[in-house]
């Protein structure tokens, strides 16, 4: 995996950038769960109320709550308040603070607001209005004397509300009465204040459990009574917390949609530029590859590796960059928020962690060996596949459909059942994954609904705790999707790793001498050169000396396989020479560039290899500087010029593949040409005129001849005829020169050369030369 990263380091600063859009998604989408849970325990259960500590009070109000709380805390809270208008209302103070008030507030306002509903309940229960009124106006008149009879009654009232608050109150007592016989009873010492708090807090807790939520909850319930007694209206005070967290919600929502489009935009034109980048890196390394490096790489395994393997990982690097770089964070975030929620299910999580990751394992470890085989299979499929359609004339021939038709099937076979396998094993995850995600958001369910029950948690926390599991949950299930295609992606980088990191053994020196070659004449010499292929026991090539002159044309001949295109092949070091020295203009071509050798030479293979495009585009394919009087002077040189004009579009005739559209001797004259059209200093010519008629040949090396006045001329054949006028004829034989010099010297002085003569050559053209064919001999 660590060349599949490597990779990825290409895309630079914006990973960074996408990182911190994934940041930005990962907070928004986290803070939804958040709002909801807001809106469920805020907006709808505490009337949109937000904590204990109410903006207005009644003095009033103000003197109950100073009862349940120490002295010290009571100043506090009446200086978080201004002083009280005329309406006897006080406003809280802009520099409270209102987690310290909260905490002061939470059990006076639970103690008044249960003392309320006693109150409201009691008062439900008594028969009429009337009696009701009796009661609180005789209550009233028994209090108008606190030193004489109410003075018991406080007694009794404050000894009930600080040991029996929650029981109920007194009969005939109401809430606002029995606090001020509890407040007469305190300043009287007839109660101790700090055991009564004591003791309602200890009520508290055995009630709650010790649960500040649910205290605070009640507490907010007191303070929207509060408001409904200042005449204020709670609907509206729910209807602003409703709007305004439904639109900090819509903007969380356009913030996170913003960062996953950019974020998204941004992933996609990195894995291209990646993706780009590999392309060019590969096919410029390919480009640069000697014959040495090919036969490490097949043909189909290099395009399946630039086309296949550089798909895979750009593939994967868009979903690592957005989906599995988006997965740590999400669940990051969200054990934090979980954390936060205080809901004591974290082990469920954990649980779910564990149950995920031993899946994944399991999987992966099963799946990743048949990914590795799964390339080798693709390649083998591309080569049977190239092997079938370039030889499709000689399969119809030989009649081996079938057989052809077989051995694809074998190896589509091959792929289909790996690839079956892979995907099998993948697709069991996903119904796995479902099961366990599922399995924990009951669970969740399950114990979050006790808990709920118990008042130890609320419904919008527990609905934010599922909410959270799952986005957890989801950040290892897209972790365990990529895994599908990681693992692939991984031995496509290896792949695409091997290529670059493979040396190339033909390299240009520190510092080149390409002006020098540039003005240099464009004399050719051999001088003692040997040669032999990597690995090769023996020399291909041995003591080849000799010198191609400027205006004179070199003409190679020889058996097959006697060395004749290795040799050509050293003068643009398509291989470097094992011995010796070949120059240019006296200049060593190892002490050049390739870029500016190579710029030297017009080269024309033995197979006139053309490019897809038109006559135009393959004739100037030796430089933009070609002008269109040098591609047509070229075209006439070559005898092309008859054909072209031939055809609708002339020079803008389309040319297929390969030059599968015209004919062996217009393709050889189209390549012939394209040479011409560069006038470089040497002109290498690899039996180039084989399939050319000899009327053609001799008209194109006339022309030829006058054209090359200033250059070396080397030419590869098979047939005398094309190198009869040569001014220079190299007789080779087991990669070696056995004979040098005209025609006729070669005649009179080579026994290979007459033998090569005398199976091309009639016995009048033989004659013409001195030779009289005997049988059974020679003279």
């Amino acid at each position: 995996m660590k060349n599949l990263f490597r990779f990825m380091k290409k895309a630079g600063p914006v990973v960074f950038g996408i990182f911190a859009l994934l940041c930005l998604q990962a907070y928004c989408d986290l803070a939804l769960p958040a709002y909801t849970s807001n809106i469920l325990n805020v907006g709808l259960q505490q009337n949109g109320i937000e904590d204990p500590v109410p903006e207005t009070l009644r003095q009033e109000a103000l003197e109950d709550l100073s009862l349940f709380m120490t002295d010290e805390d009571a100043k506090v809270l009446e200086d978080a308040y201004t002083e009280a208008g005329e309406d006897g209302i006080r406003t809280l103070k802009e520099e409270a603070d209102r987690e310290a008030l909260g905490d002061l507030l939470a059990l006076p306002e639970s103690v008044l607001y249960q003392l309320q509903m006693m109150e409201n309940s009691d008062m439900s229960a008594t028969p009429g209005d009337e009696q009701r009124e009796e009661q609180k106006n005789g209550l009233t008149d028994g209090q108008d004397d606190a030193q004489g009879s109410a003075q018991s009654g406080a007694q009794s009232s404050a000894q009930s509300g600080a040991q029996g608050i929650f029981a109920s109150l007194p009969e005939g007592v109401s809430v606002s009465e029995a606090l001020d016989m509890l407040r007469v009873a305190v300043q009287m010492g007839l109660v101790s204040k700090e055991e009564m708090l004591s003791g309602i807090e200890e009520q508290f807790t055995a009630l709650t459990g010790g649960n500040d939520s649910y205290l605070r909850q009640v507490a907010v319930s007191y303070v929207a009574y509060e408001y409904g007694e200042q005449g204020i209206d709670v609907a509206k005070i729910q209807n602003a917390y409703l709007m305004r967290i439904g639109g900090r919600m819509l903007l969380m929502a356009f913030f996170m949609t913003a960062a996953s489009i950019l974020s998204g935009l941004l992933s996609a034109r990195a894995s291209a530029k990646v993706g780009r980048d590999l392309r060019e890196q590969v096919y410029g390394k390919v480009m640069r590859f000697t014959s040495a490096e090919m036969e490490n790489f097949s043909t189909a395994s290099l395009i399946t590796r630039c086309t296949n393997d550089i798909q895979q990982i750009q593939m994967v690097t868009v979903m690592l960059l957005r989906m599995v770089a988006y997965a740590p964070i999400l669940a990051v975030f969200g054990i934090i928020r979980v954390v936060q929620t205080r809901s004591g299910m974290s082990w469920i999580i954990v649980l779910a962690v564990v149950l995920l990751s031993v899946c994944i394992g399991i999987l992966m470890g099963i799946a990743l060996p048949k990914f590795k085989i799964m390339q080798k299979l693709v390649d083998r499929l591309n080569l049977v596949s190239r092997e079938l359609l370039t030889g499709v004339m000689p399969i119809r021939a030989f009649h081996r459909e079938n057989y052809e038709e077989d051995r694809f099937e074998k190896a589509n076979r091959e792929l289909m059942e790996t690839m079956l396998f892979t995907n099998r094993t993948m697709n069991f995850m996903m119904p796995v994954m479902m099961f366990i995600m599922n399995g924990v958001s009951v669970l969740i369910v399950w114990i979050g609904a006790q808990k709920v029950d118990m008042g130890t948690i609320q419904v919008g926390d527990l609905t934010a705790f599922i909410t959270y599991s799952m986005v957890i949950i989801m950040g290892f299930l897209m972790m365990s999707m990529i895994s599908v295609i990681l693992p692939r992606a991984g031995v496509a980088a290896d792949r695409i790793a091997e290529v670059l990191s493979t040396d190339v053994s033909l390299m240009d020196p520190a510092e080149p001498k390409d002006e020098a070659l540039a003005k240099a004449g464009s004399e050719l010499r051999f001088e003692d050169v040997s040669f032999s292929y990597p690995g090769a026991p023996n020399h291909a090539l041995e003591n080849i000396s000799f010198t191609a002159e400027p205006g004179k044309t070199t003409a190679i001949i020889g058996s097959t396989g006697c060395g004749k295109t290795t040799l050509l092949n050293l003068i643009p070091r398509f291989f470097d020479v094992t011995e010796g020295r070949i120059t240019l203009g006296g200049i060593d071509i190892r002490e050049v560039s390739q870029k500016a050798l190579r710029s030297q030479i017009g080269y024309v293979p033995q197979k006139g290899m053309l490019f897809s495009g038109t006559i135009e585009s393959n004739l100037k394919f030796g430089g933009d500087d070609i002008t269109d009087e040098a591609m047509m002077e070229a075209a006439r040189i070559a005898q092309a010029t008859e054909f072209i004009e031939s055809k609708e579009n002339k020079y803008q005739a389309s040319i297929a593949q390969d030059g599968s559209n015209v004919s062996g001797g217009q393709r050889q004259r189209l390549s012939i040409a394209r040479a011409i059209a560069r006038n470089p200093k040497i002109y290498l010519f690899d039996d180039s005129f084989s399939a050319l008629d000899y009327k053609t040949d001799l008209a194109l090396r006339k022309e030829l001849a006058k054209h090359t006045e200033d250059a070396a001329v080397i030419i590869v054949a098979q047939r005398i005829s094309t190198i009869l006028h040569a001014d220079q004829i190299l007789c080779m034989e087991d990669g070696r020169i056995v004979g040098c010099g005209t025609h006729e010297e070669l005649m009179a002085t080579c026994g290979t050369y007459r033998e090569i003569a005398k199976s091309q050559l009639s016995e009048e053209e033989l004659a013409a030369n001195g030779v009289k064919i005997e049988k059974g001999g020679e003279n």
